[in-house]
C-alpha cells in the first residue's frame, strides 16, 4: 500500500552519512527527535573516500538500523563520493570537477562504470537488509551514463538539486531544496538571505527538501537557521521521507 499523500511536506535530508559524520550530526538528531516524529532520509556513502568501508563499522550499521527501526530511511549516496575519473582538460569539466566540487563522483562516469558501482552499493545494503528506494549522486552531478545506468535498478527516485526525478521514467517533480554553502563567512551570511528568499518562492511546492551537510553543524547560525526553519515549517507541512513522499504521488 502507497503512503498517505500529505498536501504539503517536508524532508529533512542529511548528506554525507558515514562512520565518521555520524557523531558529528547526533546533536542535530537528538533536537529533530525532541521536536516529535520526523523521519529523517540518509544520504549513506558506502566506502566514503575509499577509507571508511562499512562493513568495518559494525556500531554505524546498528546505529543505522535502529534509525531505520524509527522510520528513517536510508539512500545510496554514491559509492566512494569522491572524483577519482581522469580529469579531461576543458574549462567546463575543470570548473565542474575542481572548482565547483572535488566529490562529483558520477559526474563524469560512462554507464559502465556507473551502474557498476551501483551495483556495489545496492548489494552492500541488501546484504545489511537495508531497504533502499533512491540514489542521490554526490554533489547531485549525474553524466548521462549514470542516467541510463539507473534504468537498470528497482529504485523509485533519484534527485538533483532542483527536484525529485522519478524512476524508471524520469519524471521530473517539483520538490526544491534548501542547501548551505557553509565554507566560509560570507558564504554562510549569503546562504542565510538567499534560503529566505527560497521559502518564500516554495510556498505551494508540495515537498520541500531541507539539504544538511556535516559542515553546517561546524556553525551554530547554520544548525540555528536549520531547526528553526524546520519547526515553522512543521506548522503547516507533514514530515516524511523523500521514499514516503514519491510513493504517495499517484
Amino acid at each position: 500500500m502507497p503512503d498517505q499523500p500529505a498536501s504539503l511536506a517536508v524532508s529533512v535530508v542529511l548528506h554525507d552519512v558515514t562512520p565518521a559524520s555520524w557523531a558529528v550530526y547526533r546533536d542535530f538528531i537528538h533536537a529533530v527527535d525532541a521536536m516529535g516524529s520526523v523521519p529523517l532520509t540518509l544520504l549513506v556513502v558506502p566506502d566514503f573516500h575509499r577509507q571508511l568501508h562499512l562493513d568495518r563499522f559494525p556500531d554505524f550499521r546498528n546505529a543505522i538500523e535502529q534509525r531505520i527501526a524509527r522510520g528513517d530511511e536510508v539512500v545510496l549516496h554514491g559509492y566512494y563520493h569522491n572524483d577519482d575519473s581522469p580529469l579531461y582538460p576543458s574549462p567546463v569539466n575543470l570548473f565542474m570537477r575542481r572548482i565547483y566540487t572535488h566529490e562529483g563522483e558520477f559526474y563524469s562516469l560512462d554507464e559502465m562504470r556507473a551502474r557498476e558501482r551501483l551495483e556495489w552499493g545496492l548489494e552492500l545494503f541488501s546484504r545489511y537488509h537495508w531497504p533502499v528506494a533512491g540514489f542521490v549522486a554526490p554533489a547531485w552531478l549525474m553524466s548521462k551514463g549514470t542516467q541510463a545506468a539507473l534504468r537498470h535498478f528497482p529504485l523509485r527516485y533519484t534527485s538533483d538539486l532542483s527536484g525529485l526525478i522519478r524512476l524508471p521514467d524520469w519524471q521530473r517533480l517539483d520538490t526544491p531544496t534548501l542547501v548551505w554553502s557553509s565554507r566560509s563567512a560570507w558564504r554562510r551570511l549569503a546562504s542565510r538571505h538567499w534560503n529566505r528568499f527560497r521559502l518564500t518562492q516554495s510556498l505551494s511546492s508540495p515537498l520541500l527538501r531541507l539539504g544538511l551537510h556535516p559542515i553546517d553543524m561546524r556553525y551554530g547560525e547554520a544548525v540555528r537557521f536549520w531547526l528553526e526553519t524546520l519547526e515553522t515549517l512543521l506548522a503547516t507541512r507533514t514530515p516524511q521521507t523523500k521514499a514516503q513522499w514519491v510513493n504517495s504521488c499517484p
